[in-house]
């Protein structure tokens, strides 16, 4: 990202850009941020954009190298096309692009071996972006709150977080929907998140793991029959579970072993402010239970899969098992 930055600040450009990671906000940031710099405000007659498998290399290839119209400038945007993660005649291509065109992929998964990815790595610009780390996180959200004179305490920030997830196009939108809230209040306060900001499914799912953990049945059943309400799909919930059991053992055969939270939080990839909250759930179950509970959620998917059992009746049934009073 420093490198696009420069680019753009000095006006000089590589013909070929590769944005690519899991943080979608970040892709669509610098994207724009790249067309506007190369071609200016407005100029759709030097813009080409193609999306999606499939997508006819000969003809990407044809708009490349045709000559600009009344500009120094094209550029070529191709977004999820695969070409990273599959074999594409556009490596062998990459050596003769005019000096005139710019190509800019955006891609969610690429393949460091791929023969297109290392001819962009040689003549371009490659950006891997991933979500920010605690301390950026919450150095973004003051700056999107302070834009519009609005404070907030790093206590918050982190009751925020712990809401909605760190997926930076989620908590934007949600952030807006308090700088609204908050109408001429300079002070956003955890109120204010509780009042209008939308828990993040995974939140949801927390939730419900920490009800079953604590034999809270109806509660647990009651989150289960909210999702459901909300269109989510059982089999979807069941991944959701299973992922969160999963992360449970990670983290307590971890604090078995001794390790301390930031550690937890590098070998499992979680975020730093939410460890704590794994580290007390993992509390409400045995080793054995969390291991039997990851057994379950494998033979009610396998039992879904093949007939034997209705999905909605299947998680309501895992629910059921492991929220009883022991």
């Amino acid at each position: 990202m420093k490198n696009i930055k420069e680019h753009i600040k000095l006006n000089q450009f590589k013909t070929v850009y590769l944005l690519c990671g899991t943080e979608v906000y970040l892709k669509k940031l610098y994207k724009d941020k790249l067309k506007t710099a190369i071609l200016g405000d407005g100029d759709q007659m030097n813009y080409s954009y193609f999306e999606g498998k499939g997508i006819d290399t000969a003809e990407v290839i044809s708009v490349a190298n045709t000559m600009p119209f009344f500009s120094d400038r094209r550029l070529i945007l191709i977004e999820n096309s695969g070409f990273f993660k599959n074999q594409s005649n556009l490596a062998d291509y990459m050596g003769s692009i005019p000096e005139t065109t710019h190509i800019v992929f955006v891609e969610s998964e690429v393949d460091k071996r791929n023969r297109l990815y290392k001819a962009v790595k040689n003549i371009g610009t490659i950006s891997e972006m991933n979500a920010m780390d605690e301390k950026n996180l919450k150095l973004w959200v003051a700056t999107l709150l302070d834009k519009e004179n609005k404070k907030i305490t790093e206590d918050t920030i982190l009751y925020l977080l712990n809401k909605v997830g760190s997926d930076m196009e989620n908590i934007q939108n949600e952030v807006e929907k308090l700088i609204c809230y908050a109408y001429d209040r300079e002070i956003i306060a955890k109120e204010d998140v509780d009042e209008v900001c939308t828990a993040q499914i995974t939140g949801k799912i927390f939730l419900m793991v920490d009800a079953i953990g604590s034999r809270q049945q109806k509660k647990a059943l009651d989150l289960y029959y909210d999702l459901l309400s909300l269109k989510e799909k059982p089999m979807s919930i069941l991944f959701l579970v299973t992922r969160q059991f999963n992360i449970l053992v990670q983290v307590k055969n971890l604090l078995s072993l001794g390790y301390h939270n930031d550690v937890i939080s590098q070998k499992t990839g979680l975020m730093p402010f939410t460890i704590n909250k794994y580290v007390n759930q993992s509390k409400n179950f045995t080793m054995e239970t969390l291991v039997n509970a990851l057994k379950s959620c494998a033979d009610i998917e396998e039992r879904i899969k093949t007939g034997r059992l209705i999905d909605k009746i299947g998680v309501e049934l895992l629910i059921v098992k492991y929220s009883s009073a022991a």
